[in-house]
């Protein structure tokens, strides 16, 4: 694992995008601060400017760095979930632009994979996570399953768990300063 995580880094650096796999589903990732490389993930997507992506980060720690205040009620969530839980979070900073939503929030999980804490802790940064599909088209469960454009249009394929079939993605949360919690995905 350890050499996937350094060829990963090479492209993240490099402003390059990646394709490996997570908790959840097989995703398509690049540094979650280059603007360039985001522009590069809606592209190959085909997805819509206005439909927001999210993003990975290894701990509390590193969130605190993505988002001005963190509503209480997002730690414990996050300390008592037994399943991938996604938060979209008010107040996003120190993110590409295209990547924050037009209402300023962001997406965030903290990933329980080796390879996505290894990744993010390694990079010391938020790295992009969305679905490797094309907009609109199924999630794919497995490796098999990756369509050949998004195979083509990604300049690294972690070569890790090509035979694991993936359960869902992840349950979203949209946790407001205010007080107000919304379920967008169960």
């Amino acid at each position: 694992m350890d050499s996937e995580i350094k060829k990963s880094l090479q492209i993240l650096k490099q402003g390059g995008l990646f394709l490996y796999p997570t908790d959840t589903v097989w995703a398509i990732g690049c540094d979650a601060s280059n603007l360039e490389a985001v522009k590069r993930v809606y592209a190959l997507k085909r997805r819509n400017l206005n439909k927001a992506l999210s993003c990975l980060v290894a701990d509390e720690r590193m969130l605190k760095r993505y988002v001005k205040q963190i509503p209480p009620a997002a730690l414990n969530i996050i300390d008592v979930t037994d399943k991938p839980t996604t938060i979209i979070y008010d107040n996003a900073q120190n993110l590409a632009s295209n990547l924050i939503a037009k209402d300023g929030s962001i997406a965030i999980r903290i990933p329980d994979d080796d390879f996505c804490y290894g990744i993010t802790r390694k990079f010391n940064g938020a790295i992009v996570s969305t679905s490797a599909n094309i907009s609109g088209n199924f999630t794919p469960k497995s490796f098999k399953e990756i369509t050949p454009a998004i195979l083509k249009g990604v300049d690294y394929v972690v070569n890790l768990h090509h035979e694991k079939i993936c359960s869902k993605p992840s349950s979203i949360i949209k946790l407001s300063n205010n007080g107000i919690v919304k379920i967008i995905r169960e």
